[in-house]
C-alpha cells in the first residue's frame, strides 16, 4: 500500500510518499520533500512537482491544511488556494473515500499523540492522565489550536479555529496595542499577534509606543529577510533592545492564550506547544515570561500548575499525523 501524506502550511508544504509491504507492514519512505507553498498556484501543481511524470498512483492520501475544511473543501487561510478533495482524488487516480483533507491542527494533534519523550521539551512537569484530553496550540504563519480526546475507538480530534478568537489585553501596554490594531482591522484576533506576522506587528508597536528605540541596521535587514526571524534571532542573542522587548511581549501574549485554552479544555493528558516558532525561541520559552503568563489565571493557577506543558520539537509532527489519517483510510 502506497501512502501520500502532506502538511500544508501558509509558508511551507512537507510531503512524503511511503509504502507498507504486505507481509510485516514494514514502512519504507520512497520520497519526501519540502516546498515553499507560495511558489505554486495550487496544491495540484505542487503534487505534480513532487510526484513527477509517470509516478505510480498512490492507494491512500491525507493532507493537513492550514484552514477550515468544510464538506471536503478548504479555502486556505494564508494562501490563495482552494483545495477540493474530489479534485485531488481524481488527480491521484483514487476514489474520494481514499483521500482525507484535515485541518492542519487536526493532523498535528494526531501526530502529537504519537511523539516520544525525546521529541518534546517539557516546560512544566505535571501529572499525566493517559485517558485525559490533550490540548495543542501552535504559532507559525498563523495560530492553530486543537483538542484530542482518547476514546476506546481511537483518538477523537476536535479541530478548532480558536486562534481567531478575540485578543484580550491584560495591561495598559496591550490596551494601547489593541487600540492601534483596532484602527486598522475589523477584528483583532490572537492570530494577529501570535504568529510570524504578529511578531513584526508587535515590533512596530514597540517602536511607535516608545517602549524601545529602533535600529536602522536591524530595520535594514527587514527588506531582504523575514522580519520575524530577524527579530527572534536578535532577541535570542540580546543584541537589540527593541527585539528583546518585542519577543518578551509576544511570549506573554502567547502564554496568556495558551492558558486560556488550558482553562477551557483542562488537558489532563498534556498541553502541547507546537508550530514553527516555539522551537526557535526555546531558550526564551524556558526563561519564564511565557509560563508566567500562562499560569497567571488568578484562582485557577493551582489547577494549571498540575498540568504537564511541553514544546513539540519534532518538525515533522504534522506529517506524522496526516500519514496516520491516511493509514486509517486503508484500514491500518
Amino acid at each position: 500500500m502506497r501512502i501520500l501524506a502532506g502538511d500544508i502550511g501558509g509558508t511551507k508544504t512537507d510531503l512524503t510518499l511511503t509504502e507498507l509491504d504486505g507481509e510485516g507492514g514494514r514502512r519504507v519512505e520512497l520520497a519526501s520533500g519540502r516546498y515553499p507553498s507560495a511558489d505554486f498556484p495550487d496544491l495540484v501543481a505542487l503534487l505534480r512537482a513532487f510526484l513527477g511524470a509517470g509516478q505510480a498512483p498512490v492507494d491512500v492520501a491525507a493532507f493537513g491544511i492550514a484552514g477550515p475544511v468544510v464538506d471536503g473543501v478548504c479555502r486556505t487561510t494564508n494562501l490563495p488556494w482552494m483545495v477540493d478533495r474530489d479534485g485531488l482524488a481524481a488527480e491521484l487516480g483514487i476514489g474520494p473515500e481514499r483521500l482525507s483533507l484535515l485541518n492542519d491542527f487536526h493532523a498535528l494533534a494526531l501526530g502529537v499523540d504519537q511523539l516520544r519523550g525525546d521529541q518534546l521539551e517539557v516546560l512544566q512537569g505535571g501529572e499525566i492522565d493517559p485517558a485525559g484530553p490533550r490540548a495543542i496550540i501552535g504559532a507559525g504563519t498563523g495560530l492553530g489550536e486543537a483538542i484530542l480526546v482518547p476514546t476506546p475507538a481511537g483518538p477523537r480530534v476536535l479541530a478548532t479555529e480558536g486562534g481567531h478568537a478575540d485578543f484580550a489585553p491584560r495591561d495598559a501596554v496591550e490596551i494601547r496595542l489593541l487600540e492601534l490594531l483596532s484602527a486598522r482591522l475589523e477584528h483583532v484576533s490572537y492570530e494577529r499577534l501570535v504568529s510570524g506576522v504578529g511578531i513584526a506587528t508587535i515590533y512596530e508597536f514597540v517602536v511607535r509606543d516608545g517602549l524601545a528605540a529602533s535600529s536602522p541596521a536591524v530595520e535594514g535587514r527587514f527588506a531582504d529577510e523575514d522580519p520575524a526571524a530577524v527579530i527572534g534571532e536578535l532577541a535570542l542573542r540580546g543584541a537589540d533592545p527593541a527585539c528583546v522587548v518585542t519577543i518578551d511581549r509576544f511570549l506573554r501574549i502567547y502564554g496568556a492564550e495558551a492558558g486560556n485554552l488550558a482553562l477551557k479544555v483542562l488537558p489532563s493528558g498534556g498541553l502541547f506547544i507546537a508550530g514553527g516558532i516555539a522551537p526557535k525561541l526555546l531558550p526564551l520559552l524556558r526563561g519564564g515570561a511565557f509560563l508566567r503568563a500562562l499560569l497567571a489565571k488568578g484562582r485557577m493557577r493551582p489547577l494549571l500548575e498540575r498540568l504537564q506543558i511541553a514544546v513539540v520539537t519534532e518538525p515533522r509532527v504534522g506529517l506524522f499525523g496526516a500519514e496516520r489519517a491516511a493509514l486509517a483510510l486503508g484500514g491500518r
